[in-house]
């Protein structure tokens, strides 16, 4: 069961992933850059979505190294245009909040059939979507470069902080690292406080 549970978990993140970058594309193409589309990837198609490291490599590789305890994954980044946006600064912010909310879309939607379904095997898949898909969002939030949040960070920032700006863009990598290795435990009870709202405490977790 547990190989199972791993294994479906796998196969969640990878399509949570997609979803994910969907969005993002979907959101540019509304606020008026096509370029998502264009490159032929307003689709929900995994081929146009995989990348061979982050979706496929990655997620085994933690998969294996953890015990079946810790995995994640990501898809080939949206390209977008922010030149080509509407709203000005706030274009590649709402393009940014679309790939978290489809998540969380996805997370309220399986976490309501968790809730309203009498518990069984099914319901007990369904919360693992749910958990996929708040750790995707939660994840994806922290504000630091080339995550999510960074872009929502970058939006509500005064031009006074513009030196904030380019000191997390140049130093990114590194920064990233850092709170991978030393602070993504803060996202743990973060992650479950919000699983926990959407499945009402009847999850496995």
């Amino acid at each position: 069961m547990m190989i199972l549970s791993s294994l479906f978990f796998l196969v969640v993140i990878i399509v949570s992933a997609i979803m994910h970058e969907y969005a993002h594309g979907w959101m540019a193409d509304r606020l008026g850059d096509p370029t998502a589309r264009l490159a032929g990837r307003l689709t929900l198609n995994p081929i146009a979505h995989i990348d061979p490291m982050g979706t496929i490599f990655m997620p085994l590789i933690l998969l294996f190294v953890s015990g079946g305890s810790f995995m994640f994954a990501f898809a080939k980044p949206v390209p977008f245009n922010p030149y080509n946006l509407r709203n000005g600064k706030w274009g590649p912010a709402y393009v940014a909040l679309a790939g978290p909310l489809s998540n969380l879309l996805l997370a309220a939607v399986f976490g309501a059939l968790v809730r309203f379904l009498p518990f069984s095997v099914l319901t007990s898949f369904f919360s693992l979507i749910v958990y996929a898909n708040v750790l995707l969002a939660t994840f994806n939030l922290v504000p630091i470069p080339p995550l999510d949040g960074s872009k929502v960070l970058f939006a509500v920032l005064p031009p006074s902080y513009s030196h904030v700006v380019v000191f997390l863009e140049r130093y990114s990598l590194i920064i990233l690292l850092a709170f991978l290795f030393f602070g993504a435990s803060v996202l743990s009870p973060i992650t479950m406080a919000v699983y926990s709202f959407f499945v009402g405490g009847v999850g496995l977790f």
